[in-house]
């Protein structure tokens, strides 16, 4: 049984032509190729970092793993089955951290991930986030609004209830066309909207429905428009779609009858890091070398290859009354999100410090053979077909009871007493290093092998970070400013240790520290992970 909300409506049966012609769409890219223009109040909501990456989506596959890897920005309290009914669910989300900036807001948002193709091997790799997310909050209304109300100078606009969510674009798309072949009157293309582009940083030109056909030098930013008319009744649907709908011109315009009311418009924009691969077009191609044309080589972790399938989920989490008075009192048109006095706001290393550990056992970083799950690249214009797991031997089809740790265990393998993981120490660029005794840098990196070189060399501390450097120091150098704050881990299993792809080596700007436990005889014991 659907769950609905108690809102009352005055839907029509009357159905809403959801669609719009060629034209319309270009015309639409266009003004996308920049951020969405501040013609009415909006904020700016930043999320800095993943809060997990994993083959999980609580909407389409509750309590299954799901078919392709996912980034996932937002709450903690993220999880593989999230019921809309659950009071419990909204108190975790309140009580939990967040990657991103409003403390009131416990929503989750993901999309799928971005892997590099080498097609002269097969082998994939993760392309790393400029940051997490940057999310938009667009207050737009209409005065043809089927609820337009103008005595509150047409506001209207009404907080997402609780247990509410919603996806927007198709994973299995795989062209541009998003109608059929019926034509209008002027002899353009019958299309649903597209609420899909990717803009390349660096580069002039416009936003287009297909992922870049050269490098970006600034970053490959990838955009979506989620729906904003709601039929009023339902927190969602069988298909997670038809509760709701677009107005009239996708992020602009009026509801149709059927969805009569109207929230605030989303809008997110996540920016991968493509220019680490400019020099890996494979035989030159358009990104770098001898400008052959060779083509892109990023795929989407569904298999995509041209970003036509590329969508996204909103699993809300916000404190409905908070969202309801942001919407209603904070009027700025800049976008800047301090400017909303209704909001609390976290601190950058408080939202960069904010994990869910993984439960499925499978890598999603590290040059990989295939991407994670069973996904094929599929291109197009037909319509891509899910495969099975049982397609694909060997794929993990199990949730955990216990998460995947996010260091390497080495309480039990080390002669000489061994180490424990004692912490996710915090080393800013720029700053004196958290450890600071002797270091080394190899390709062969382990967490091991730095155990073994500080251990020998006196120190009680060893330090890994960045896959391959090692880091020594003694009793008390990790002061209290480096730790994290209580309930937050970090992410010192950003990187894969260069020797050996089953460790992890720290993070950017994180080191992960490993103690050599006392040689007395007493326990020699991991630190406690929070939340666990």
């Amino acid at each position: 049984m659907l769950l609905t909300a108690n809102y009352s409506s005055s839907s029509s049966s009357t159905l809403w032509p959801r669609r719009f012609s060629t034209s319309a769409s270009i015309l639409h890219l266009l003004l996308l190729a920049t951020a969405p223009s501040p013609a009415a109040a909006f904020w700016r909501l930043p999320c800095a970092a993943p809060v997990v990456v994993e083959r999980a989506d609580p909407i389409e596959q509750p309590g299954l793993v799901s078919r392709h890897a996912h980034t996932v920005m937002g709450s903690a309290a993220f999880d593989f089955r999230m019921d809309s009914n659950s009071t419990a669910l909204a108190a975790q989300q309140q009580q939990s951290c967040s990657t991103c900036k409003a403390v009131e807001d416990g929503s989750n948002y993901w999309v799928p991930t971005l892997y590099y193709h080498d097609a002269a091997n097969g082998s994939f790799a993760p392309v790393a986030q400029a940051g997490g997310a940057l999310i938009y909050y667009l207050q737009r209304t209409d005065p043809r609004d089927p609820e337009y109300d103008a005595e509150k100078g047409g506001k209207g606009l009404l907080a997402f209830p609780e247990g509410f969510r919603m996806v927007a674009g198709t994973p299995t798309r795989r062209n541009k066309t998003m109608g059929g072949d019926e034509r209008d009157g002027g002899g353009n293309i019958i299309q649903e909207p597209n609420p899909v582009s990717f803009a390349c940083l660096g580069v002039d030109g416009p936003a287009t429905p297909e992922l870049p056909a050269h490098n970006c030098p600034g970053g490959m930013r990838a955009q979506l428009t989620f729906p904003s008319c709601w039929d009023g009744v339902r927190l969602d649907a069988p298909d997670h779609k038809s509760h709701m709908a677009y107005p009239s011109g996708l992020d602009t315009g009026f509801c149709p009858p059927s969805h009569p009311k109207r929230f605030i418009t989303i809008f997110m924009e996540v920016l991968w890091n493509v220019d680490e691969f400019k020099d890996q077009w494979g035989g030159g191609g358009e990104g770098g070398g001898d400008g052959g044309k060779q083509r892109q080589p990023f795929v989407f972790s569904h298999g995509d290859p041209d970003g036509y399938g590329y969508h996204g989920d909103f699993l809300n989490g916000w404190d409905v009354p908070t969202l309801q008075r942001a919407i209603d009192t904070c009027t700025d048109d800049s976008g800047v999100i301090e400017r909303c006095g209704a909001l609390t706001l976290r601190s950058d290393d408080d939202m960069k410090a904010c994990r869910v550990l993984p439960r499925v056992a499978e890598p999603y970083s590290g040059l990989l053979a295939v991407l994670p799950g069973c996904n094929p690249i599929q291109s197009g214009p037909e319509e891509a077909v899910p495969r099975p797991a049982s397609d694909c031997p060997g794929v993990a089809t199990e949730i955990s009871a216990d998460p995947v740790l996010p260091f390497t265990d080495l309480t039990q393998t080390q002669t000489n007493g061994g180490w424990r993981f004692a912490a996710c120490a915090r080393d800013p660029a720029g700053q004196e290093r958290t450890l600071r005794g002797d270091s080394e840098a190899r390709d062969d990196m382990t967490a091991d092998g730095c155990v073994a070189f500080c251990g020998a060399r006196g120190f009680r501390l060893a330090g890994v970070e960045n896959g391959r450097e090692c880091f020594c120091g003694g009793d008390g150098e990790i002061t209290e400013d480096r730790r994290q704050k209580p309930g937050l881990f970090g992410n010192c299993d950003m990187f894969r240790c260069a020797g050996n792809a089953t460790q992890f080596c720290g993070g950017y700007g994180e080191v992960g520290v490993y103690e050599k436990c006392d040689e007395g005889g007493g326990e020699c014991r991991n630190m406690d992970l929070p939340g666990l």
